[in-house]
């Protein structure tokens, strides 16, 4: 039996409605097209501001990606994609302009036109998936983060909405992160705490204490996320040591340039394969900058998934967002 199969994954998260560069910009890594891939992942804040007209840009775009499967989730700039969020604050964040209908903009994501582009949209909750190259995994995705001025999908630092609660908890997490080994990969808008998290502004770390315990506790193979766009860059951590081991930071930006993206090979036929179980390799895929310039590379690795098991094209868990 097979132990694993290797698969292509491209990320990138905090697109902010900016769209790949023309192609004969050759000195920016992110543009047309995005690198072809068996899966892609964006980690969300896929809009500016959560217009109508930047999702629909955001989904063309995508449409055109050369992958399979093109996992979505929001982020907290993704404002209409949280309709208790908008119902309260739409009428301020939007206040130039006319109010959107979040079940229109829901339905662009959920609908046909983006099921015929392989694209599917995930709230908080886990989904298990099959690919054509006899993949299959299993991928926990959530777009919230810690409060941060009063933005969309937040909560409140001590609110942990990512492990079980003791039974005493007045507060029950509405889809806690399963335990290793049930999650191959994790796709959230935030960073877990100490994690590729670090802002310029007084060098403090960003990420959730909570998102790292779960993430912790499930050992992923892969956890991708953005949302702090200086924490942009990918690297291994080793579960045992607590320690990051083999930075994938390092890379060669002429060949970063030329392959429209920033490499890894963490498959079983690199030198150095992930340790499933043992380390997780960690993704910051924000394009943006800290001053939201869109010249960061997307990332693409080659990493082993789980064979595929029964005859179903896809098995669904997922659970609606609170």
């Amino acid at each position: 039996m097979k132990q694993g199969i290797k698969t292509r994954i491209c990320m990138i998260s905090d697109t902010h409605t900016f769209l790949p560069n023309p192609p004969q910009l050759s000195s920016n890594p992110y543009r047309y097209p995005l690198p072809k891939a068996d899966v892609l992942l964006h980690a969300g804040d896929i809009t500016k501001v959560g217009r109508k007209s930047e999702y629909q840009q955001m989904l063309d775009m995508l449409t055109e990606v050369d992958a399979e499967l093109k996992i979505v989730i929001a982020g907290n700039h993704d404002i209409t994609l949280d309709e208790d969020y908008y119902s309260k604050f739409g009428q301020w964040k939007h206040r130039h302009g006319i109010q959107e209908n979040p079940a229109e903009i829901r339905e662009l994501w959920v609908g046909e036109k983006a099921k015929q582009a392989g694209i599917v949209y995930m709230d908080e909750g886990l989904k298990t998936f099959k690919l054509k190259n006899g993949a299959q995994f299993t991928l926990y995705a959530s777009p919230y983060q810690p409060e941060f001025c009063q933005w969309a999908f937040a909560y409140e630092r001590h609110i942990d909405r990512f492990n079980p609660s003791p039974p005493v908890s007045p507060f029950q997490a509405p889809n806690p992160v399963p335990s290793y080994p049930n999650v191959d990969i994790m796709l959230t808008h935030g960073p877990p705490f100490g994690v590729l998290d670090r802002v310029y502004h007084g060098n403090q770390s960003a990420g959730c204490e909570n998102l790292l315990k779960a993430v912790s506790r499930a050992r992923p193979r892969l956890h991708v996320f953005g949302h702090i766009h200086e924490g942009y860059g990918a690297g291994r951590l080793d579960w045992e040591t607590k320690t990051s081991s083999r930075n994938c930071l390092q890379q060669d930006p002429e060949t970063v340039l030329e392959n429209r993206s920033a490499y890894c090979n963490v498959s079983s036929d690199s030198t150095q394969p992930l340790r499933f179980g043992e380390e997780t390799l960690f993704v910051n895929a924000s394009v943006v900058t800290v001053n939201y310039a869109p010249k960061n590379a997307p990332w693409l690795i080659d990493i082993d998934l789980p064979p595929a098991i029964g005859d179903s094209e896809t098995s669904s868990h997922t659970q609606p967002s609170s």
